[in-house]
């Protein structure tokens, strides 16, 4: 998934990069608002996608002392601050130059040609060849995050792409995916707001388009932000929780279960926690054969000669502890294998019976001597 995700990152970073630097020559030569605009823009975006890599090889470091589940919700964090502080930025500059642009109307001309190897060339079609440069590169960064966004979508089982760009866990490649299809609609309404000021002779489309360019940083913002929020509180599995449901409706060794929780520490961990009742018919099966297995090993341990009442009630006592123990065990641990095998991503699952945490298994039967 992860490396899905990488891929994405860096091919926008390398793309949106080489298109800053065109936009900006084009903005400074053409001074149009529209395509300062865009240029403001892809910075952001390249800006972002920087943050956005920093947090795919933060987030991917292991579990350590610290971090019990690993960096993973750094991968979150990272996206927050790119999403909040770097295209509220683009915003509030984009704004910011679109006003200016509109103070200048009548103070300043755009120059009605540009010298270039000899030729003259008109603003015009100089915003237009970088226009479509720009549009090609955005669009084939687009069509590398539309392809891992619907691959892990079918993936899913998912059909409906807009509800799966909502419920999605991975915001990285959400984050890529959504920046690309803003680039190529703020391509889209750049090249509107140039083509209308060009054909009409008012500037003012230009400036027009320029401010929904800055809008639109200000929306995307909005949007990350609250993604990449869900996942840093303590959001449920909802996939996760359905599982165990249909898991235990179809366990013949549980009886019904109770305060099912679970939490989403990252993209590949889920922590689970319920408590269920077992059935005590079923429970109870075989449980003579086992108390006797279990007692005479235990009692095989010790010397005949020290065999006496109480080393005999010790262990009868523990061999029906420790079968009991063992048939409860055996229960929570085919449900948590099933569990895992339905959602991998359910890194860890506590069971509680019967509002009693199930406790660990036995020492080592050498104990029973030491016990007494």
């Amino acid at each position: 998934m992860a490396q899905g995700s990488k891929k994405a990152v860096l091919y926008a970073i390398c793309v949106n990069a080489i298109i800053t630097v065109l936009k900006t020559i084009a903005a400074l030569v053409t001074h149009s608002a529209a395509m300062m605009n865009e240029a403001v823009h892809s910075l952001m975006d390249t800006l972002n996608q920087i943050f956005l890599l920093i947090g795919l090889k933060r987030g991917g470091l292991p579990a350590d002392q610290e971090y019990a589940f690993g960096h993973g919700q750094k991968k979150y964090l990272w996206n927050l601050w790119s999403a909040i502080g770097l295209f509220s930025i683009g915003c509030g500059l984009g704004l910011a130059h679109a006003w200016h642009s509109w103070h200048k109307l009548g103070h300043s001309q755009a120059p009605e040609s540009v010298s270039f190897l000899g030729l003259e060339i008109a603003p015009v079609w100089i915003s237009a060849v970088v226009l479509v440069i720009a549009f090609l590169l955005e669009g084939y960064v687009l069509l590398v995050a539309g392809k891992e966004f619907f691959s892990r979508m079918r993936a899913a089982g998912r059909r409906n792409p807009f509800a799966y760009l909502m419920s999605a866990d991975d915001p990285t490649l959400l984050a890529v995916l959504l920046e690309d299809s803003i680039a190529v609609t703020g391509v889209i309404l750049a090249a509107t707001g140039i083509a209308m000021t060009y054909t009409t002779g008012n500037p003012k489309w230009d400036i027009g388009f320029s401010v929904l360019i800055a809008l639109m940083l200000g929306l995307t913002a909005i949007f990350l932000g609250k993604i990449n929020m869900r996942y840093l509180t303590s959001v449920r599995d909802q996939g996760a929780e359905r599982a165990f449901h249909d898991i235990v409706k179809h366990h013949r060794e549980i009886e019904r279960y109770h305060d099912l929780r679970s939490v989403i520490v990252d993209d590949t961990h889920t922590v689970v926690v319920a408590e269920i009742e077992l059935r005590e018919e079923v429970l109870m099966r075989n449980m003579r054969e086992r108390i006797a297995t279990h007692e005479r090993e235990l009692l095989e341990r010790v010397p005949e000669h020290r065999r006496t009442d109480a080393v005999i009630e010790y262990a009868e006592t523990r061999a029906t502890i420790q079968a009991t123990l063992e048939a409860t065990e055996q229960v929570i641990d085919s449900l948590e294998a099933a569990l895992k095998q339905r959602c991998p991503q359910v890194f860890h699952l506590t069971i509680e019976i019967d509002g009693i945490a199930a406790p660990s298994k036995l020492d080592d039967p050498q104990q029973l001597e030491r016990g007494l």
